[in-house]
């Protein structure tokens, strides 16, 4: 079987026909058909296939006990995002343990393939969630009580998919079990394309925040409220959006986005009462993004008091900078060195499950190249053969770091 082949059974699972690319969230229509599709990946493989208490999927080659060298990523994605982020790095994953399997490896070390829960945080707001939970990153009723667009607890939803809520939180004893832990990504930018390479290491991931605004005017008629007697919050919103542009421009290589915002109540022919934004900001270093941040409050709150409107301020998550293993990257550099001589490290703006276990497990990433350089949305792209070689560069990493006859 290829990366592509693997790719290709899941291809139809969450399309979205108004937003094209793939809506793919936790306990969704797609989610139930995702974990199947690992399941049925592991076991054409002999892999043993268990789910931790917080939804994450492990599938075995060799007994679980301990010195594990994890890999993999997530199968959810953003709202209309892209076929390759998440799902190529479980889809490389198998297809490294089988090409290890047929040239006749065994492992020294237990190897899991993991599928991570709601790595985007698109469902709940809270990214990386299954491995903040793992890890007890995140306290785990805090979690449990986070609301989705609908309304739904996080705890409801477990609940409706099955699952035993007294499960979820912390496991340490699985993170002490684990010797090592690479992810493979399609790459979110050009850097490789722009090298003309197609694999790479990982330097670092920078820090990123997200936080909700909240900005709040008073709702009234569109047609009877003249323009000097309104407080409207979707004015002041547009105040605060320009400031996170302006803030962020003026830091490079700073960057600042409001990507989603909910009006409310949402009328044509009404003045909107409330508007809920959220900001997700990113800057080289945790100090440059708590500062991009106060300056980005200080015009946020003059541009929504200008407007007669307030300004109430939530942060939803703060993911500090990471640094990967500079000893387990080492080890990843030399064994692709034969297949794919000397390949950079690249440092990363974008999250991910292994910045969150970096904390607890030696950690390194692979990143394959995408032409295109978008991410987070359906122009997200790999070539069919650097899926391959990232399959094959995986492959390598996994022999070096399980050892094996």
């Amino acid at each position: 079987m290829t990366v592509t082949a693997r790719l290709a059974e899941i291809a139809e699972l969450g399309r979205d026909a108004e937003r094209g690319g793939y809506s793919r969230h936790l306990f969704d229509a797609a989610d139930a058909p995702l974990r199947d599709w690992f399941r049925r990946s592991a076991s054409a493989l002999g892999l043993a296939v268990e789910e931790d208490g917080d939804a994450n999927l492990w599938a075995w080659w060799g007994e679980a006990g301990s010195g594990v060298v994890a890999t993999g990523s997530h199968i959810d994605s953003v709202p209309g995002g892209g076929a390759y982020d998440g799902p190529l790095g479980i889809a490389a994953a198998f297809e490294a343990v089988a090409q290890l399997q047929a040239e006749g490896f065994t492992p020294a070390r237990p190897v899991a393939v993991c599928a991570f829960a709601e790595e985007e945080g698109s469902r709940f707001g809270l990214p990386c969630l299954g491995t903040r939970l793992l890890t007890g990153a995140t306290d785990a009723a805090t979690a449990l009580e986070r609301v989705d667009a609908a309304g739904t607890t996080l705890a409801d939803a477990w609940r409706a998919s099955g699952r035993d809520v007294a499960a979820v939180g912390a496991d340490p004893e699985r993170i002490a079990r684990l010797a090592a832990f690479v992810e493979l990504h399609v790459e979110q930018g050009r850097d490789l394309e722009d090298r003309g390479i197609p694999i790479s290491t990982a330097s670092a991931i920078i820090p990123h925040g997200r936080w909700r605004l909240e900005v709040t005017g008073s709702g009234n008629h569109a047609g009877t409220t003249t323009m000097d007697q309104r407080a409207d919050p979707v004015v002041a919103a547009a105040r605060v959006v320009l400031a996170v542009q302006q803030e962020a421009l003026s830091r490079p290589p700073a960057r600042g986005t409001i990507g989603k915002v909910q009006v409310i109540p949402g009328g044509t022919n009404v003045i909107a009462s409330r508007v809920v934004a959220w900001l997700d900001l990113r800057a080289d270093r945790d100090d440059d993004v708590r500062a991009l941040f106060e300056a980005v409050l200080a015009a946020a709150r003059e541009g929504v008091e200008a407007e007669g409107c307030t300004l109430d301020v939530h942060e939803e998550s703060f993911t500090a900078r990471v640094d990967f293993d500079a000893a387990v990257t080492a080890r990843v550099a030399a064994a692709l060195r034969p297949e794919f001589g000397e390949v950079p490290a690249i440092p990363t703006g974008a999250g991910h499950d292994a910045g969150i276990l970096a904390a607890h497990v030696p950690t390194a990433m692979l990143f394959v190249r995408n032409p295109t350089g978008v991410s987070h949305a359906p122009g997200e792209s790999a070539r069919d053969e650097d899926c391959e070689a990232g399959a094959t560069a995986l492959a390598a990493a996994l022999r070096e770091l399980a050892g094996g006859a």
